[in-house]
């Protein structure tokens, strides 16, 4: 590992001020995937801002029965939070899918948004990699892509996005909030992550210079009822093949409400418009559920190595309405 400054601030203040004015500087929160990448030689920062004295780890309740949840919040205490657990099933269940009870300890809420892709030629800094040196090239293309995306992917990248927390943020509309020396600003999730295009390595839309502060989820009262399935190569905490996000009520055996996102199939969270419009007002029944699959999966552009992502995100979104229309209809 190379050298570095460290940096701990005082406040908000302090840190993106210490960012504004030093090159190279990075925020660090809990590290489990920064830290990771810096000794992979991947991330080299010349500074290090640690902000985990920040008062930025509540969850506190919003006007409107949203939640406004801390960028430093843990894992592991957002899992456990009992609003969340109430009034967001699907986040929990994500945390939970997401990582070992000791990272979930360690990792934030802001960390997890900003972690980046677990592509394995990414971390081989022999391989051919755009995403970690733009105008290289991908050897993912043609090489071992058995994880790799299939929705909204380039010829400059086909990575997959690692988040499980991040697809259930998706499904409910989550806004971020960041903050610079001008100011604070706040993104919708649906914006936050970016595609690859040509330029796979800008991967949000975040200012080098921007801090996030806090995730804020607006009242979504049908995520009362939603679930978050992943399906992966062992139960171990191995990253998704395919992950879904959902939620559904169902009055008088029509779909009155839904939520639906994507995992491990796009380099960012994938939210299912295609699949939520083709829902909306229909039966709530196993065939309109495979109908409104094979409409979000329409577009897929698949891999030899990844193919079978596309049958399989398809099978996965059905199993999942399925579970939650069979809870019980609210008319």
């Amino acid at each position: 590992m190379r050298p570095f400054a460290y940096v701990r601030p005082a406040d908000v203040e302090a840190a993106v001020h210490a960012v504004a004015t030093e090159p190279g500087a990075k925020f660090l929160g809990g590290g489990t995937n920064l830290v990771d990448l810096m000794r992979e030689g991947i991330e080299r920062p010349d500074t290090v801002v640690d902000v985990t004295g920040l008062p930025l780890d509540t969850v506190d309740d919003l006007p409107d029965g949203g939640l406004r949840i801390g960028a430093l919040v843990r894992n592991s205490a957002l899992a456990a939070d009992p609003r969340v657990r109430a009034h967001y099933p699907m986040v929990p269940q994500a945390l939970l899918a997401g990582a070992s009870p000791q990272l979930r300890n360690m990792a934030t809420v802001g960390g997890n948004l900003l972690q980046r892709t677990r592509c394995p030629y990414f971390y081989d800094t022999a391989s051919a990699c755009n995403k970690r040196e733009p105008g290289a090239g991908c050897d993912a293309l043609g090489g071992f892509n058995r994880g790799h995306a299939i929705l909204g992917v380039s010829e400059s990248c086909i990575a997959a996005h690692p988040s499980d927390m991040c697809v259930a943020l998706a499904a409910l509309d989550a806004v971020v909030e960041a903050r610079s020396v001008r100011g604070t600003r706040r993104i919708p999730i649906e914006e936050f992550h970016r595609l690859p295009g040509d330029t796979p390595q800008v991967e949000t839309a975040l200012a080098s210079d921007e801090l996030v502060t806090a995730v804020e989820l607006p009242a979504v009262p049908v995520a009362a009822r939603s679930r978050y399935r992943k399906v992966r190569d062992r139960a171990s905490y191995a990253f998704a093949l395919v992950s879904v996000a959902a939620a559904l009520e169902v009055r008088d055996g029509a779909v009155t409400g839904v939520r639906l996102a994507l995992g491990g199939v796009a380099a960012k969270p994938w939210r299912a418009r295609a699949a939520e419009e083709a829902l909306l007002g229909g039966p709530a029944g196993e065939e309109a559920f495979r109908r409104a699959a094979e409409a979000e999966l329409a577009s897929a552009n698949v891999r030899p190595g990844n193919a079978f992502k596309s049958r399989l995100a398809e099978a996965t979104i059905v199993a999942t309405l399925r579970e939650l229309s069979t809870e019980g209809d609210a008319g």
